[in-house]
């Protein structure tokens, strides 16, 4: 299974940006999917992008346009570009990867202040 590591997150104001990192303890060549998800107080951990072994990407619709998922063999990772962010992009942001596992990292709090 492999194990993931989230950084990158932060506090930044309303219309600001960051890029997030999942770097993983192995290569993801062979890594069915691996996705972006969020969690904000209360609510229920929701997709926010996805990435699969071919290469395509999918965006919740909240977050199309604005945000940007990327893959870097190389460094076994994963990146989110967040762009144009709002307060309710304010979550705890998991990495997930579909390697056979459903793994986790253990999350990158970001805070977007209006």
């Amino acid at each position: 299974q492999v194990q993931l590591v989230e950084s990158g997150g932060g506090l930044v104001q309303a219309g600001g940006s960051l890029r997030l990192s999942c770097k993983a303890s192995r290569s993801i060549f062979n890594v069915n999917s691996m996705g972006w998800y969020r969690q904000a107080p209360g609510k229920q951990r929701e997709l926010v992008a996805i990435i699969t072994s071919g290469g395509s990407t999918d965006y919740a619709d909240f977050v199309k346009g604005r945000f940007t998922i990327s893959r870097e063999y190389a460094k076994n990772a994963i990146y989110l570009q967040m762009n144009s962010l709002k307060p309710e992009d304010t979550a705890v942001y998991y990495c997930n990867a579909q390697d056979g596992f459903n793994s986790w990292g253990q999350g990158t709090q970001v805070t977007v202040s209006s």
